[in-house]
């Protein structure tokens, strides 16, 4: 058995998290952790309930979970997953904004043994798309993304935007220009350049997190798209992480990793 604390549990991701968690066999939600919803009773899908602790430090101490889940804020993960690392405790991480550098310093730290696991997208097709997205970067080097989320999205690129400009950076022999950047009749239309990629983000209401890839060569262009139209397309990547963390060590940055034999 599992035993798995969620952060940020009274959130929309830290809801699906403990009733996916709840229903998937041998795994255990001990704990249950928002800052701003003490005693609020999360409804785990099986007819049951866990209540929301304020304090992480002590929902750590008292339920000793071999598992922390984090869907929180960048404001508030570095000091969670320091508190965690400290005690033991792998971290599987939905939460974006920290830096490479930041979450490589956090592992070092870590206990000895212990998984600092970070996702910037838990669904297995938007894995899927970066990894189509870098072999299609090898034959069409020119290329934009459209990232496009809901309005309480906290960060702006998407995580997953960063990555896919960071495999496409990698997988593509050279490095087109950008033009109109240094036309823009209104700054940033052109969008943010990452690793020589234009990112676009919207932030709209009625979105979740969609992502296209948009691909431009001699008379044709080529699209790579992925939906995620409901919150429940990342809890198979959550679930698939908690088992895995459990066996591994050290920072690992990405779906895929995991899901390689």
């Amino acid at each position: 058995m599992i035993h798995v604390l969620v952060s940020g549990a009274a959130g929309r991701m830290g809801r699906e998290v403990v009733r996916a968690l709840t229903a998937a066999d041998n795994i255990d939600v001990v704990a249950a952790v928002d800052p701003g919803h003490e005693g609020r009773a999360i409804e785990d899908g099986a007819g049951g309930a866990v209540t929301c602790s304020a304090d992480l430090a002590t929902a750590l101490a008292a339920s000793s979970p071999d598992v922390m889940v984090d869907f929180t804020h960048p404001d508030a993960v570095e000091d969670n997953l320091r508190l965690a690392l400290d005690a033991g405790v792998h971290c599987v991480v939905g939460t974006t904004g920290l830096s490479e550098d930041a979450l490589r310093a956090l592992a070092v730290s870590a206990s000895d043994g212990v998984c600092l696991f970070v996702a910037p997208n838990f669904a297995i097709g938007a894995v899927l798309m970066m990894r189509f997205a870098a072999e299609a970067a090898r034959f069409m080097p020119h290329v934009e993304i459209i990232e496009l989320h809901h309005d309480r999205k906290a960060d702006a690129p998407s995580g997953t935007a960063l990555l896919t400009a960071s495999r496409v950076a990698a997988a593509r022999d050279r490095v087109p220009g950008t033009p109109g950047r240094e036309t823009e009749l209104a700054a940033g239309a052109r969008g943010a350049l990452v690793d020589d990629v234009s990112i676009h983000s919207i932030r709209l209401p009625g979105l979740v997190a969609h992502q296209e890839v948009v691909f431009g060569g001699q008379g044709q262009t080529l699209t790579i798209r992925h939906d995620s139209i409901d919150r429940t397309s990342f809890m198979p990547g959550v679930v698939l992480a908690v088992r895995e963390v459990v066996s591994r060590s050290g920072l690992i940055i990405g779906l895929e990793n995991l899901m390689e034999p």
